[in-house]
């Protein structure tokens, strides 16, 4: 997914944003990078690769390289950035936490109008360039950045630092946040709100949907409004969001610990001695399920902190796999002769849980339930990319799908329904297939209750095939006829 934050100060603003930037770590896995502003020296950036360490270390020894009282950085799954660009509109830098669908189309575009582009990934395009030239394109900021909304397929939230303030645009459904902080001599923009407390920031509000704002030290200015509609992504709250931090001003732990106290409600047939989260992100699951049911949490795995805090992503799948499970381990004490209910985020390929069961099995486990904070993931996300699948057939339940109709996109209404046949010979499927005592899915209606916000201003579409694009939906609200 990818996560970003930005400052702008009467002070030196460095800090900040360094240890700003830090606080979206959890965001992603592959590249970070910061970009400041001082009125003497300019713009000084730079980026790195986060595949074998953390931000912090790789970015600590240069702190004293940046000058200025504002910035932005950026914690990517994606392509290097922030991009540096000269241009019509004056030199600035973007950043963008995004997944564009149709980059290669908007490229060949862009070069028929004889564009140049000059920064590859891995000999890919660079969708944040892609998001500058199209920025360019426009008379002002404002105009090049409805141009984004016009021309991206998936979606696009962005911060653009300039020479007078941090120019801040959501996604125009708002699948990915952006929240403003106010602290004593300025202001910060952060996809978590965990970012603010300790850095002296207080939430202000968000950002809406398809809206623009500028920020400086002396306050934020509505460039263009917010739109009416909104699809903030669902699993925000499910998985990515840190358990401090608030979307739509609803906090995502308070969400899991409800949506898991209904699950314990409706469980009462499940016999177990205890309940445990599979940490980080279905502790709060857990708790809320422990509470709901009436037994006991205990810590019956933990997750190895002082070398795994948290997953890289190496290149060679094997490896991969052993990261997953080097960073988890049971508690045999916890485990022999019990009964336990395990609580989890979601479950994507099956790979990780189904290891975990032979692992708690293989420690005296009698039982070993699983109860998922999230409905079966049956269809691929093309708006935010939560998973590095490359196809739908990675994911569990569509294999199952393909294995008992013989066409993976069969029914797939009906499997995504709770409690249709479809959908319970499935999930008794994914249970066999990772050796589970039982397998129950939080209820789609559960999780919309416990967000807390109309369904119709959540994006659900990786459990239940609804949404649309954000370019479309800014094309029919601009009275466009579609036509990309």
């Amino acid at each position: 997914m990818g996560g970003f934050f930005g400052v702008v100060s009467r002070r030196e603003a460095v800090n900040d944003l360094f240890y700003g930037t830090d606080y979206n770590s959890h965001l992603g896995t592959k590249r970070a990078g910061m970009v400041t502003y001082d009125s003497e020296t300019g713009f000084t950036r730079s980026i790195h690769s986060l595949e074998r360490s953390y931000f912090r270390t790789k970015f600590e020894d240069e702190l004293d390289e940046f000058h200025g009282k504002e910035g932005i950085g950026v914690i990517s799954d994606t392509d290097p950035q922030p991009i540096i660009v000269n241009s019509h509109l004056g030199r600035y830098a973007v950043a963008t936490v995004a997944k564009v669908n149709n980059a290669r189309e908007i490229a060949d575009e862009l070069l028929r109008e004889r564009m140049h582009l000059s920064e590859l990934s891995a000999n890919k395009l660079n969708q944040t360039e892609l998001v500058a030239l199209l920025i360019n394109m426009g008379d002002t900021f404002t105009d090049g950045i409805n141009r984004v909304y016009e021309k991206v397929d998936g979606s696009c939230s962005m911060l653009v630092l300039t020479e007078e303030g941090i120019i801040a645009a959501r996604d125009y459904l708002g699948r990915t946040p952006i929240v403003i902080g106010r602290g004593a001599d300025g202001y910060a923009l952060s996809s978590e709100t965990s970012a603010f407390p300790n850095l002296g920031y207080e939430r202000l509000r968000d950002v809406g949907p398809g809206e623009i704002v500028k920020v400086t030290a002396e306050g934020v200015e509505v460039l263009q409004p917010a739109s009416p509609r909104e699809q903030i992504c669902s699993f925000l709250w499910v998985y990515y969001g840190f358990p401090a931090s608030d979307y739509d001003g609803i906090n995502a732990e308070d969400m899991r610990e409800a949506c898991g106290r209904a699950m314990g409600h409706d469980d009462d047939a499940t016999q177990a001695d205890w309940v445990c989260g599979i940490p980080d992100s279905g502790v709060g699951f857990a708790l809320g399920y422990a509470e709901g049911r009436g037994i006991p949490y205990r810590r019956a795995v933990l997750k190895y902190t002082p070398t795994w805090p948290r997953s890289f992503t190496p290149s060679n799948q094997e490896r991969r796999n052993l990261v997953a499970k080097m960073k988890l381990i049971p508690n045999g004490a916890m485990l022999k002769d019990r009964s336990v209910v395990f609580c989890d985020d979601s479950i994507v390929r099956g790979t990780q849980l189904r290891d975990n069961v032979s692992t708690f099995f293989e420690g005296g486990a009698k039982a070993v339930h699983a109860r998922i904070s999230c409905p079966p993931l049956v269809y691929g996300c093309p708006f935010i990319g939560f998973t590095s699948s490359k196809s739908d057939l990675e994911l569990i339940t569509r294999q199952i799908i393909r294995d008992l109709e013989g066409d993976e996109n069969a029914n797939l209404d009906r499997y995504a329904t709770t409690g249709t046949p479809e959908y319970e010979r499935m999930v008794a499927e994914i249970a066999r297939r990772l050796g589970l005592s039982s397998l129950k899915f939080c209820k789609i209606e559960d999780l919309v209750k416990g967000i807390g916000l109309p369904k119709d201003r959540i994006c659900t579409h990786c459990f239940d095939g609804t949404g649309c694009s954000p370019c479309e939906a800014w094309r029919k609200a601009h009275g466009h006829d579609g036509a990309k």
